[in-house]
């Protein structure tokens, strides 16, 4: 005889989701495909669980993200009814510590799997505003034997400069647990320093920007719950400096991973928070936020909006492009890859690759990770249109460059590469595209 006790709890929350068992099991096996896990449940597993059997560990997160997106709302294991723990959580929430603790298994590649869940996106993340955060370092204990100039700070923001400049040319693949590391060893004794508070917001700013940067390089290699918790602290960070421009340009980001992902909904969400909580934005600032929102919009059908966003930052562009330019800043060449996307999503396609050969034109030759990325994405969609030859010149020059840089995502669009030209082999440009690439194949994992 049996002595497992009834799950209620995940009855009565597959009964809120309008789940069936099946509907369930299904969405499990969705989100565990995202964790690299080959699931197979169907409704016998589900009528299971809620008999009182416990998933496996490893399999918790994946339902705990299930529900949180059905729901629209942060649901935990505890809530499941399931006495393990799911999923990875830092386990003090003060912002110094819960750095010092992501960091220190992210700078050592050996040890990355103990994140596990960590690599799962959550639509449901908590995502703080930005005055609830306005002050929350005051308090912070600081350590008096230890006392931060400017100095201290420039040489934060130039090494976070110079960690970015590899990232852009080579991928993050090497570069971020090097950037995890300075921001363990020399960032979080940095932030419980004493000093000045201007130089205490400061470093707090420069902080922020090198937890965002980090963040970015994790998105780039498709570990996307981790680059989404750095993120997250990215934002408490600029809250305690008082900084609404990497406050902006973080939740930017964090819509640019969401609408990647295909989650336009909250793309659009959040890139419209950026929006709202940019104070007296500069023409350029509010191109890169219109472009975003543009983007999300399209991906969520609104085609009004979309397009009214594009415009927004077509002639916000124009307005910056009659200023200085800010080297690295947002650009005509990012522009024109928001107009190829936002005509792609609303079904223009041709209209789309006249857009992406515009921005690739216009590229700055450092960013080769990008080069590799929207080069590889023109192809794909010229071969939509039949342009077979064409397709094959793009992927030609995108190999060119691929084989320079270590990112995830650059290695997703070798692999839709080589499954887009196999049927197409007969083809002399296609065959010699495909043996080309043979050997750059990208390593698993």
């Amino acid at each position: 005889m049996s002595n497992r006790t009834p799950n209620r709890a995940l009855a009565a929350l597959i009964a809120e989701a309008r789940w069936t068992n099946g509907e369930t099991a299904h969405a499990v096996n969705r989100v565990g495909a995202e964790l690299g896990l080959a699931l197979r449940y169907d409704d016998s597993a589900v009528c299971h669980w809620l008999t009182g059997t416990t998933p496996r560990k490893r399999v918790q997160p994946a339902v705990v993200e299930a529900f949180s997106r059905r729901l629209s709302r942060p649901v935990s294991a505890k809530d499941l009814g399931f006495t393990a723990g799911a999923g990875f959580a830092l386990r003090d929430p003060d912002t110094v510590t819960g750095l010092v603790e992501l960091g220190s298994v992210d700078m050592d590649p050996s040890r990355r799997a103990v994140l596990g869940s960590a690599g799962l996106y959550s639509v449901a993340a908590l995502i703080p505003g930005f005055t609830d955060l306005v002050g929350r370092f005051e308090a912070h204990r600081r350590n008096p034997r230890m006392r931060i100039g400017q100095g201290e700070v420039d040489a934060v923001v130039a090494m976070s400069e110079r960690i970015s400049e590899v990232d852009d040319m080579f991928g993050g693949r090497h570069a971020r647990p090097m950037a995890a590391a300075f921001l363990v060893n020399t960032i979080a004794p940095y932030l419980k320093a004493d000093g000045p508070e201007r130089v205490r917001k400061a470093m707090l700013s420069a902080a922020a920007d090198h937890c965002y940067l980090t963040g970015y390089m994790a998105m780039d290699e498709r570990v996307d719950g981790l680059a989404q918790r750095y993120y997250v602290k990215a934002l408490e960070l600029a809250g305690g400096a008082d900084d609404h421009l990497t406050y902006c340009t973080t939740l930017r980001g964090m819509s640019v991973q969401a609408v990647d992902l295909g989650h336009g909904a909250k793309a659009l969400e959040l890139a419209d928070s950026a929006a709202a909580a940019s104070p007296q934005a500069g023409p350029r600032m509010l191109a890169f936020l219109a472009g975003q929102q543009a983007h999300a919009a399209a991906q969520t059908g609104d085609r009004a909006v979309a397009l009214r966003r594009i415009h927004e930052a077509e002639a916000a562009m124009d307005r910056a492009e009659s200023r200085a330019k800010a080297f690295g800043s947002y650009d005509p060449a990012a522009l024109s890859y928001h107009i190829g996307q936002v005509r792609y999503e609303l079904g223009d396609i041709a209209g789309s690759v006249e857009a992406f050969e515009e921005s690739n034109r216009l590229r700055e030759p450092v960013y080769r990770r990008a080069r590799v990325r929207h080069g590889a994405t023109l192809a794909e969609r010229k071969l939509r249109l039949g342009r077979l030859e064409e397709a094959c010149g793009d992927w030609h020059r995108m190999l060119d460059d691929y084989e320079h840089v270590q990112s995830g995502r650059c290695d997703d669009r070798y692999r839709s590469m080589m499954s887009a030209i196999r049927p197409h082999l007969r083809n002399g440009y296609a065959r010699d595209l495909y043996e080309r690439a043979r050997p750059l194949a990208p390593v698993a994992a």
